[in-house]
C-alpha cells in the first residue's frame, strides 16, 4: 500500500529537494522520538506527502520549529529538519496504518515477521485509538469491508478502490475543519489511485500465489495497459482538481511535483519492470 506517493527528484529544484528531505527526515526523527527505532522502520513517502500538505495548509497555526541534524546514514553534513504538530500527526497515522498493513500481510501470507510486527505495534496503536477515534474507525471499517469484498469476489474496481479512498480521505482530514471536504476529496482520489497501483504492481505475484486481485479478469485483454493507464489518469486528474481548491502557499511546487510527476515516475518504473520480466519470459520460450 505504501510507496506510491513519491517525488520526481530530477524535476525538483535543489532547494525544493532539500525542503522535502527536511520534512521526510523530520518525520523519521519524530517516529524515532515517539516510537523508538522500530517506529522509524514504518517511515514512508505517502505520509510525508500528507505532512507536507498539512504544513502548507496550516502554516500559521502549526509552524513548529526547524533545526539542524546530522543523520547517521548521511554523516558528512548536517541538514535542516522540521519538528511540528503536522509531523506528530503523520507519525501517529503512520503507526496505525503500519499495524493494519502488517495484519494484511499476516492474513495473506502468514509470515511470522508480520505477526511480530503486529505484536510490537499493538500497545502503541491501542493508545492512539483513544486519541483519534474517528480516524481509527475509518481504518478499521476499511480493513473489514475490503476483506468482505474480497471474500465475496467483488469485481467492481470503483467499489474496491473507493474503500481505500474513503479511508485515506478520513486519515488526511486531520482537524475536521472548514477544509475537511476538500481534503477528504483529495485523499479519496489519491487513495483510489494507490489501490489500483498496488493491484497493478502485485498482479503477477497474486496470480502465482492464487490470491485475490481485481485486475486478474482484465489481464489478458489486448488493451490492458491502456485501460490501467486511463483509470489511473482519471483518478489523478480528479485528485489534482480537488487539491488545487485548497488554499496552499508553502511548498506548493513540491506538492505539485508529487501529484503531477512523482506518482507517474513510480508508475513508469513498475510498468518498465513488468516489460523486462515479459521480455525475459519470451526469450526463455
Amino acid at each position: 500500500m505504501f510507496g506510491y506517493v513519491v517525488i520526481n527528484e530530477p524535476e525538483l529544484k535543489i532547494k525544493d529537494y532539500r525542503e522535502y528531505r527536511g520534512v521526510y527526515c523530520g518525520l523519521c526523527q519524530t517516529l524515532k522520538r515517539k516510537y523508538g527505532p522500530f517506529g522509524q522502520l514504518c517511515l514512508n513517502n505517502d505520509m510525508t506527502f500528507m505532512a507536507l500538505l498539512h504544513m502548507s495548509l496550516y502554516e500559521d497555526e502549526e509552524a513548529g520549529r526547524e533545526r539542524m541534524y546530522r543523520c547517521k546514514l548521511h554523516p558528512t553534513r548536517k541538514q535542516k529538519i522540521y519538528d511540528n504538530p503536522c509531523l506528530e500527526y503523520a507519525a501517529d497515522m503512520t503507526l496505525v496504518l503500519s499495524y493494519y498493513l502488517a495484519r494484511d500481510h499476516w492474513m495473506d501470507d502468514r509470515k511470522p515477521e508480520a505477526l511480530l510486527h503486529m505484536h510490537l505495534l499493538r500497545k502503541k496503536v491501542r493508545k492512539l485509538l483513544k486519541i483519534y477515534p474517528r480516524q481509527f474507525q475509518a481504518v478499521r471499517n476499511y480493513v473489514y469491508r475490503l476483506e468482505a469484498a474480497e471474500r465475496a469476489g467483488e469485481k467492481d474496481l470503483d467499489v474496491l478502490a473507493g474503500l481505500t479512498g474513503t479511508m485515506l480521505g478520513e486519515i488526511m482530514n486531520w482537524k475536521n475543519d472548514v477544509w475537511a471536504d476538500m481534503i477528504r476529496e483529495t485523499g479519496f482520489y489519491l487513495g483510489k489511485f494507490i489501490y489500483l497501483m498496488d493491484a497493478y504492481e502485485d498482479l503477477d505475484k497474486d496470480i502465482k500465489k492464487h490470491r485475490f486481485n481485481p485486475l486478474t479478469v482484465y489481464k489478458d485483454q489486448q488493451d490492458f495497459e491502456k485501460k490501467i493507464f486511463s483509470m489511473l489518469d482519471l483518478m489523478m486528474a480528479d485528485c489534482a482538481r480537488s487539491f488545487e481548491k485548497l488554499p496552499l502557499h508553502l511548498d506548493v511546487e513540491i506538492l505539485r511535483n508529487i501529484l503531477y510527476a512523482g506518482v507517474w515516475s513510480k508508475y513508469m518504473k513498475i510498468r518498465n519492470d513488468k516489460n523486462k520480466t515479459e521480455e525475459v519470459r519470451d526469450e526463455s520460450l
